[in-house]
């Protein structure tokens, strides 16, 4: 229990204290990070926007000198199948002016233990062609991931999970928690097998995917008839009413003893949540998460071998309050959060 102080007390304390002093050693650490020396800082609103107001690097690519933790945008949303928009998903996101350096809950200061930059956005060779964007994605993250830096992807739409996951799983195949409000395992349509609803059940295909390490987290909607490929494989899926009924408790504990100690993938679809909460989305499925559920499942997560994630499907056109993009970028930092500490723990 924190010390509660007298009257007399808190005066002699805080009377000449200013807005950047804190006593509490664990909040001193969070205002030398954002104040330093004095009590002022810069204004939200000013500056170039960036992911989390990290530092902007788009010239640290091919080796990534310097980096432990790479946010990137993936401005493409040529594999949606109906509503488009979240290529400005990226462009959204960077511009939430108010998120950490802070998260209570997991009591985490990341920029305190790793060197985290905005690297930009993936460049792209045509922004027509879906097929050659995938490759860009792929040759683009595979950078980041043989420089040893940790990736996190602001999408675009959910199909772009099938070139990032070629690339972290290289090597060997990995597990994720995927949360969404659809399972993305179905077939090829129209003679494409890249759109946003079918990119996991290539990634298995591929061998970069475990499904028997795989949990799907907040399913629901008209689409469950094409997601026979998850049940098939061995995936978990735990529908968005289950969560609720069985509690996030529950949640967490059947996700962490599913992917275990290997290395794991978070991908976040922001459909996952109710439209209530986040209607800038492209597939918005009624009856979903609230936003206090997704962000109370993700800080479950502390502590797993995450080696990536990524936050999908903005399409911040379909929301004037800019909620969902409000609500991506926390996500972003939460799972910043995760990566920072899997660094500490295999540093340790």
């Amino acid at each position: 229990m924190p010390e509660i102080l007298s009257l007399e007390e808190l005066r002699e304390r805080f009377s000449s204290a200013s807005g950047g002093e804190m006593f509490d050693p664990e909040f001193r650490k969070v205002a030398e990070l954002v104040f330093g020396d004095g009590d002022s800082r810069q204004a939200p609103y000013c500056g170039m926007p960036t992911l989390l107001k990290a530092p902007y690097r788009p010239d640290a690519s091919p080796d990534f000198t310097g980096i432990d933790i790479a946010l990137f945008g993936i401005p493409m949303d040529l594999g949606v199948t109906n509503r488009s928009g979240a290529r400005f998903g990226p462009r959204a996101v960077r511009n939430v002016d108010r998120v950490g350096p802070y998260e209570h809950v997991l009591r985490a200061v990341p920029t305190a233990h790793a060197r985290i930059a905005d690297v930009g956005d993936v460049p792209f060779r045509s922004r027509f062609d879906l097929a050659a964007s995938h490759e860009d994605i792929e040759r683009f993250a595979l950078g980041v991931v043989k420089a040893g830096v940790m990736p996190l992807a602001v999408g675009g739409d959910h199909s772009v999970g099938l070139p990032i996951l070629r690339a972290v799983g290289k090597d060997r195949s990995v597990g994720m928690i995927h949360i969404d409000a659809h399972c993305d395992t179905s077939g090829s349509f129209e003679g494409c097998k890249f759109h946003h609803g079918g990119p996991f059940r290539q990634a298995v295909l591929d061998g970069v995917l475990d499904p028997r390490r795989t949990v799907q987290i907040g399913i629901r909607g008209n689409s469950e008839y094409l997601w026979e490929f998850s049940y098939a494989s061995g995936m978990t899926v735990i529908h968005a009413e289950e969560v609720g009924d069985i509690g996030i408790g529950a949640v967490i504990a059947r996700a962490r003893e599913i992917v275990g100690s290997g290395p794991t993938y978070i991908s976040f679809d922001i459909d996952s949540l109710d439209p209530a909460f986040a209607p800038g989305t492209g597939t918005p499925e009624v009856g979903g998460l609230t936003s206090a559920q997704a962000l109370g499942i993700l800080r479950g997560l502390a502590g797993l071998n995450i080696v990536g994630g990524d936050v999908v499907e903005v399409a911040p056109q379909y929301d004037p309050t800019t909620n969902t993009a409000q609500i991506a970028a926390q996500v972003l930092f939460e799972l910043l959060c995760l990566t920072v500490e899997a660094i500490k723990i295999r540093a340790s």
